[in-house]
């Protein structure tokens, strides 16, 4: 999986500008501090926010470029997507939010099934719970769950570690090492947290610091 993206987008009188190629899988970290703009470079890779000009190429698929008058829809780009405020729907159970996008997907794209997903995630005993009653961490758990059934070919995640307290925060790096590792999962990690970088990533890319801020890729 590679990502060929140069996009630049103008907001609230502020110009973004985002450049950078990634040639093969594991776990890509965008790596900045708070304000940089890594959520809304998210969401132009996943079609959410439109891009004022550039392009992004996933694995040669042209899914947007500003000047060719593409523009692929976010269904058709396959991203799932891991909210840094989760967006669990709360009035369905568990189990309704994990078949959510699984319902969805094009049969041929689901590559993985409901049993593998809850082993990953260790989320087996959760199935009838409503998202209120969950904790940060096994809120986590659902939301990865619910993307990964969604049958994408690469995962996108919004600091996932943000609504997750202290004591939670290595389950969580367990299961998002678990995803990467096995699974082989591509992803794209949205973090300014150093320590997380340096545990999980396999390469760094800057967004709005200088590299030198940037920790040593493992």
């Amino acid at each position: 999986m590679s990502f060929d993206v140069s996009i630049s987008l103008k907001r609230s009188g502020r110009m973004f500008d985002y450049t950078f190629k990634a040639e093969q899988g594991g776990l890509t970290a965008l790596f900045g501090p708070s304000g940089a703009g890594k959520t809304t470079l998210l969401d132009m890779i996943a079609g959410l926010v439109r891009p004022s000009s550039g392009h992004i190429v996933i694995s040669d698929d042209v899914v947007f470029d500003r000047e060719r008058r593409i523009d692929l829809p976010p269904e058709r780009r396959r991203c799932g997507y891991v909210f840094q405020d989760l967006r669990l729907f709360p009035h369905r159970n568990v189990r309704e939010n994990l078949l959510y996008g699984w319902r969805l997907a094009v049969p041929e794209h689901r590559w993985l099934d409901l049993d593998t997903a809850l082993d990953v995630l260790g989320i087996g005993h959760l199935l009838g719970r409503r998202p209120a009653t969950l904790s940060g961490g096994e809120a986590q758990r659902v939301a990865i769950g619910r993307a990964l059934l969604s049958g994408p070919r690469v995962l996108l995640m919004d600091e996932p570690l943000a609504s997750v307290d202290a004591e939670r925060r290595d389950e969580i790096l367990r299961v998002i090492e678990r995803v990467r590792d096995e699974l082989r999962l591509p992803i794209l990690y949205v973090s300014h947290d150093r320590a997380e970088v340096d545990r999980l990533a396999d390469r760094v890319i800057a967004i709005g610091a200088h590299p030198a801020t940037l920790p040593p890729a493992p």
